[in-house]
């Protein structure tokens, strides 16, 4: 083997910037394997060509990338690399974005409390027939499933025709983020005594809603787009508890006003919560 053009681990380790530990760590995992191992000493040496792989593994973990996904993308070429980088990209800045929401809600309640930023009410919903249509998922998949279960509710809508007798609303049956996943229902309200829709799509079905008491509060532009919009769950939930009422079913986010687009300036959104007295 003709070392000439090769680098020892020592300087290929300055080189590409990652320790000789390292450099060990990933030709035992194989995301870099050196060129030539001396079989005597069991010293190894790189290829000069190498350096740049050494310094994409750098900067690779250095965005928590795990070592085996850094293999997999390293080996997938370009055009794939990119686009992980441009996804992961976008991740950090979501996720920095619910970061600096969350603090502002947090120094919000500290220095100003809830109710001042969040005016909680309680109204009186009625008995409803709904259009319902369900899902389990997690934040990142709600925006696609929601435009697409009302553009079909509002077509079966108009073939009835069904008379709608309320804005359009979506029932969360337990916390739904970007970590955590729930059941989420797109619902409907029409007429019970008018036409009535036939021939539902599967999974698409219609159910009574019973009268229920609503714990509420209205959020308007940005504040009603995601991240933000969690302080308004939070200012509710906080109200329910500390007026001691119960909870009595999943949260609703109502659709006052809706453009098509999340932090539009004329949206408004309710957030209501069904409650009750507690129980004895």
């Amino acid at each position: 083997m003709d070392r000439r053009n090769l680098l020892p681990i020592g300087q290929f380790s300055q080189a590409g910037g990652l320790s000789i530990t390292a450099l060990r760590h990933y030709d035992a995992s194989g995301v870099l394997v050196p060129t030539f191992v001396d079989p005597v000493s069991g010293y190894r040496y790189y290829r000069r060509d190498q350096v740049r792989t050494a310094q994409s593994i750098r900067a690779l973990r250095q965005l928590d990338i795990p070592v085996e996904e850094v293999r997999r993308l390293l080996g997938g070429g370009q055009e794939e690399l990119v686009a992980a980088l441009r996804a992961h990209l976008w991740a950090a800045e979501r996720r920095l974005e619910v970061q600096r929401s969350t603090v502002h809600s947090l120094l919000s309640r500290l220095t100003e409390g809830a109710e001042m930023t969040h005016r909680v009410t309680v109204r009186q919903g009625a008995a409803e027939r709904i259009l319902v249509r369900g899902a389990t998922l997690d934040n990142s998949g709600l925006d696609a499933f929601l435009r697409a279960a009302y553009q079909e509710m509002y077509e079966v809508a108009g073939r009835g025709p069904l008379a709608l007798t309320g804005p359009a609303f979506v029932r969360f049956h337990g916390v739904c983020d970007d970590e955590n996943e729930t059941l989420v229902e797109a619902c409907l309200p029409f007429w019970e005594d008018g036409a009535q829709p036939t021939d539902l799509p599967e999974g698409l079905t219609v159910r009574e809603l019973p009268e229920t008491t609503l714990a509420c509060t209205e959020v308007e532009g940005a504040a009603a787009a995601f991240p933000r919009i969690l302080g308004a769950y939070d200012a509710v939930a906080d109200w329910i508890t500390r007026h001691d009422f119960a909870f009595a079913g999943p949260v609703r986010l109502v659709y006052r006003r809706w453009t098509g687009t999340p932090d539009a300036p004329d949206n408004r959104m309710e957030i209501a919560w069904p409650i009750a007295e507690p129980s004895a």
